[in-house]
């Protein structure tokens, strides 16, 4: 399976962050999963890349052209594919990925974690959709949109529409097992 995973770019966060993500990887590798991933060599995105390729896994790089700069991205891709823009970037991602995991970010990851949310919301995928929620890191997020549903901007369907876990191998066993959920879209919308 390819999996997307989205995650920080720093490396000014706590290394628990960082162990986790290389668990990750390594147990992806272990699966025989490969990574599809915006191509960085620091924070998450390098954790979880190493920790594939501890494992011999295949790695596959996006980045848009302006990021081909010494130390920014991973030297040991399988495949770098270079774009010209951050959303031509998001697009290779989606379209090359079986499933995608959340790690923990900022805006960039927000935004990616939001879009492919509002795609699978709007039936463009049916592919799965898993937070990695290290030290409860998204615990703040999840609150956020339970909000929005209790306030009627959200369908409680929406929820169901990703996957919550702060261990490696439950997230990848949901994946794996994943059947298709189009039978809650409708029941995202209120139109």
């Amino acid at each position: 399976m390819k999996i997307c995973v989205y995650g920080a770019a720093s490396n000014e966060i706590d290394k628990s962050f960082l162990t986790a993500g290389e668990k990750l990887g390594e147990e992806m590798g272990k699966r025989n999963h490969s990574l599809v991933f915006g191509g960085g060599a620091s924070g998450l995105m390098g954790a979880v890349a190493r920790g594939i390729s501890e494992e011999n896994g295949e790695i596959i790089g996006i980045a848009p052209n302006f990021f081909n700069v010494d130390g920014i991205l991973f030297e040991k891709c399988s495949e770098m594919i270079y774009t010209d823009t951050m959303r031509e970037r998001k697009m290779l991602m989606e379209s090359k990925s079986d499933a995608f995991i959340v790690t923990p970010g900022g805006i960039g990851t927000f935004e990616e974690f939001f879009e492919i949310l509002t795609l699978r919301s709007l039936d463009r995928h049916k592919k799965p959709i898993a937070i990695f929620n290290t030290n409860g890191y998204y615990d703040n997020l999840i609150e956020f949109l339970e909000n929005g549903v209790k306030q009627n901007f959200l369908k409680s369907a929406n929820l169901e529409l990703f996957f919550v876990s702060e261990n490696e191998n439950v997230i990848l066993d949901y994946l794996e097992n994943y059947t298709d959920d189009s039978d809650k879209i409708s029941k995202t919308r209120y139109a």
